[in-house]
Formats: structure tokens, sequence, C-alpha cells
């Protein structure tokens, strides 16, 4: 890798010493560097930026053997950074059901029947990605369903928030559920109409019932998944993911283990930073590793916990009750006690800490967790993120700021949730909720990304849903709680330079400048123009550049 100094002798000196590997011109490059926010070309070498200006100014880099890029006019950006993925299991999601969009039933089943009969007879039937909502009308699927159309091998599906899954009858019984199987710490078996037997569908902790069953992927089929999910990420113009992962420790091993072999052999197209269990820190701290270790292409050094579960199944730990739901205000997937033991050791071991929370209470809470763990380990430049940070209470709002924690969000969930958010939770807590503008208001630092497979990969969707808020329903048109809305430059940071900084990584990423590794994507339309407001989630990316070199271009 070339030195800066080298790189700034090379920007500084009257001749040039090498010539530019690459150059793209003839654009409008909104560089997201606030000294020189727009340009028209960029000059690479050696995979990192060395010119940023107008085509005047990088012409004096051309070479005989340079790579000319002509933008034809298009809108250039640094390369999307998506902060929160599960790499393996989006690559893996391309080849199981996807049941997501089913409207009905009848679809329901005649999508299982068919993958039932194309899959091999020694393979359980897992992904899923069901939605109650859209599918049967916010009732919840059962065993007894599942076996009307698979029932002669295991099922396990989930919901495509991965906090709730439901198996059939052949699952429940290699698993040995019955009626006196207790809810596991931080899990709920759901039971039928008699309050006892199991209807087959298992949220959060219960799911590891039947998920320690599952048989882990071996290397072939991990590396199958890796190189199908950055092709994904390349045609949505991801260049950098933290991947948060969540498989179990040896898959997670054989995981890094692909991460690093194809990072040796050049075949890595998108930039990994991988994350550990927050449980398991000290696999890290042992090893002496810290926050942000590693190469350019691949980084370890920082852990995620959970907090709560999910809205969408009803976990996700509330101060109120849910609408229509007695008593129920959620689950804490990880007692705060414990969490908080986990977050001082982790911290105290140089580990970069993020931590899921959803409901009201589970963030409040975690933000005190942070304010002691901050107090009791010291000052330091520590970036403490929550993931989602979905449901907030609006006195927490300015505690973002106060504590320095980055609200790494997933902009998707505010369309996809609005459909029905407030049959949940109500109109009041929805208000606040999926605050983007307030927590910028309030000076917080936000990281864009997807949660890939829960919702799509593409960065342009997101971008559209932090800007317009427009439910998937279509009953919104001028936008879900409009007053959260972002700007596209607030967005498209929060989707860059916002990620790079939470992980750490800003002197490197998130912006086009020189000096920076050469990360950008040519969009289809100039999203940044107030003509193209209700055109930015159909846009596409042309060309997709990681380290200088072309990893796709749509033709």
């Amino acid at each position: 890798m070339p030195s800066l100094l080298c790189l700034a002798l090379l920007v500084l000196s009257a001749e040039p010493a090498v010539s530019a590997d690459l150059i793209a011109h003839n654009g409008k490059v909104w560089t997201g560097d606030a000294k020189r926010p727009e340009a028209q070309a960029v000059a690479v070498w050696r995979g990192r930026i060395v010119k940023v200006g107008t085509g005047a100014d990088v012409k004096a880099l051309t070479g005989p053997a340079t790579k000319i890029i002509d933008l034809k006019g298009g809108r250039l950006v640094p390369g999307f950074y998506d902060s929160h993925v599960h790499f393996l299991s989006g690559g893996q999601s391309l080849t199981q059901i996807d049941l997501k969009d089913v409207q009905d039933e009848a679809e329901f089943g005649k999508r299982l029947t068919a993958f039932n009969k194309n899959t091999p007879r020694d393979r359980w039937i897992v992904g899923g990605l069901w939605d109650h909502d859209r599918t049967f009308n916010g009732e919840l699927p059962t065993a007894a369903l599942l076996d009307k159309y698979v029932k002669d091998r295991p099922v396990f599906i989930q919901r495509y928030d991965g906090h709730m899954g439901v198996a059939n009858s052949a699952a429940l019984k290699l698993a040995g559920i019955t009626a006196v199987t207790k809810d596991p710490p931080g899990g709920v078996i759901y039971r039928l109409a008699d309050g006892k037997t199991p209807s087959g569908v298992l949220k959060d902790n219960a799911m590891a019932l039947v998920d320690r069953l599952i048989p882990e992927p071996g290397d072939e089929e991990i590396l199958e998944a890796v190189l199908a999910a950055q092709k994904a990420a390349a045609e949505v113009g991801v260049t950098s993911v933290q991947d948060l992962d969540g498989s179990g420790a040896e898959t997670r091993r054989k995981l890094f283990r692909i991460y690093q072999k194809l990072a040796r052999e050049g075949k890595l197209t998108c930039r990994i930073d991988l994350r550990w269990p927050i449980s398991a820190y000290k696999e890290l701290a042992n090893a002496g590793l810290t926050a942000d270790f590693g190469s350019d292409f691949v980084r370890v050094g920082g852990v995620k916990g959970f907090m709560d579960g999910s809205l969408g199944s009803s976990t996700a730990k509330m101060f109120g009750p849910y609408e229509g739901g007695a008593n129920n205000t959620g689950v804490y997937v990880t007692e705060p006690d414990t969490m908080r033991s986990y977050i001082r050791g982790a911290d105290a071991a140089g580990l970069n800490v993020c931590v899921h929370a959803i409901g009201d209470r589970a963030n409040a809470v975690l933000l005190d967790l942070f304010a002691d763990v901050a107090k009791q380990n010291g000052a330091k430049d520590r970036r403490f993120r929550i993931e989602h940070a979905q449901h907030l209470r609006p006195e927490d709002y300015k505690r973002f700021k106060e504590l320095r924690v980055i609200a790494s969000m997933q902009p998707y969930h505010v369309i996809d949730d609005g459909r029905w958010a407030e049959g949940r939770i109500g109109a009041k807590r929805c208000a606040s909720s999926y605050a983007y503008r307030s927590l910028l208001d309030a000076g917080a630092t936000l990281a864009f990304g997807s949660d890939w497979p829960v919702a799509p990969l593409n960065p342009l969707v997101g971008v559209d849903a932090a800007v317009n808020r427009r439910p998937l329903d279509g009953k919104h048109p001028n936008g879900w709680f409009p007053e959260q809305r972002t700007t596209v430059p607030e967005a498209v940071e929060a989707y860059t330079l916002g990620s790079a900084f939470a992980g750490f990584q800003e002197p490197d990423r998130g912006s086009i400048t020189v000096g920076k590794l050469a990360d950008f994507v040519l969009l289809s339309r100039d999203i940044f123009s107030a003509a193209e407001k209700n055109r930015i989630g159909t846009t596409t990316v042309l060309l997709t550049v990681v380290g200088g070199k072309v990893v796709f271009e749509r033709k």
C-alpha cells in the first residue's frame, strides 16, 4: 500500500512521478468531503485516490496504461458502506426459499411444495423470511399449517426480522419441544389456545432449541454464499460492510478463514468488518485483538450483542405494553446486568461494542449501561453503537450526542414496519420512532445500513426510505411521520462517512478524498437533484469501483 507521504509527494510535485492507474472524468462527483463537496474528475493510483478536481486537474496524470472512464455527466458518489449486514446468511438466502412477498396462504403453500420437491431429501428446509402481516393478516403460522405442505422432513423457517421462526411437527419432535417444555430465558415458545401445546412458533432465544439441530454449512457452502453475497453487493454499489454475522462458533471461524483466503488471493470485491458475539468477546480479547484490526479488506475487533427482540415479533422491550397485548412489554434477550458485564469486559479489552436495541426501554437501559461503563473504564474514543435504535423516548435523543453513542440504523425498516407498527405500539410511540431527523438535530452520528437479508441490500432503497418515508402499502404517500425525514445528502453521508466513522475507518473510507481508498459508484440518476426525489428508490448502479478496480459494470 502506498504511504500517505508518497501520495502527498505525487500530488504536490510539479511533474507527476507516475501515471494514474484509473481516471474517471466528465461527471458530477459528490465527494462527501466538506472541504470540496463537488468535483468533476477523480484519479487513482495503486488503489487510492491521488487527485480530485476538474478534468484539467487530472489530465496531467494520464499515461499510456491509464484506464479512462467517461462518466458522461453522471453522478459519482463514494462507495456505499453498509453498517449492518449478515453477509453469510444474505448469500445463503439467495438460494433458500423466499416467502417474504407472499400475499396469501395459497401462494405460501405453493412455494413450500415446489421447494420441497426440488430440495435433496437429506436437507432441512430453512430460510423463509415470512411476513405474517402480509400473508396471514397478522395471524401467526403454525406447525399444523406447515405440515399441510411439508410433513416428512424438518422445516424451520424464520420471520424476516430473524426474531421468530415456525417449525413443522417433524422439527418440533426432533427438538423435543412438548407441552411441558419451559420457555428459555429471553425466549418464548408460543402455545395454542389450550395454553400448553406448542404452536410451532418460537421467539428469540427459544429459536435455539431448533437452530442447534440444523447442520452447520461446510466450507464449500460458505464460500458459495460469500461469493454470491459480494456479487450482490457490487451490483448495488456496496463496497464495504460491517458483518454482524450471527453464525455458530465453528461456522464463524470457517467464515473468517474464507474471508482471509479470498483477500489473500485478491478475490474479495467488498471490504468486510466481521463482528464477534459479545458473549464470546474473550476469544478476541485473549488473542490481543483490539478494534479495527486487520487489512483494507478484512477486519475484526468488534462485538455485537442483543438487548431485546423485535417489534414485528412483539418482543422488543418497551416501557408500556403492546396494543391489545395484555401485559406484554417484550423481553430482554440479554438481562441488563449480564449485558453490563459483557460491555465492560469487551470495552476494557479495547474492542468496539455494538448492541441491538429496538424497544424504547431497551434503548434507554442500554444508554444507561454505556454511560456506566464509560465512567468505570475511563475516557477514550470507544464509539459505542446501538444497532437499530428504533423506538425511542424523545428525552433520549440528546443522550446519543452526550454519550457519543452512534445510532446504527436501517432506513428500509421505516417503510416496511410503517405498514403495521401503529397496530403494535400505537401512534404516539410511533411518532418518536425511526427518528432520523430528531437524532440528527440532537447532534447524533448516524450510520446507515440494510440489515440484509432482513431487508434489501440496495442502499438506494434505504436512502429513498430515509428521505421520503413512504410505507410499502402506499397509505402515506407524503411520508409516515414525515417530520422525521432526512435530506438526500444527510442520508448518503450516513450510508458512507457515518458508517466509516462507526468502524474507526473514516481516515480511509466514506468520502472521495485524496489519500483514501478508491471506492466509488456511478448512479443512473442524479439523486441530489430535486427533480429526482421521487425516483431515488428506482435509481440503479451503473458502475462500482473498489480499490481503483471496476468490480461491476451494468451492460
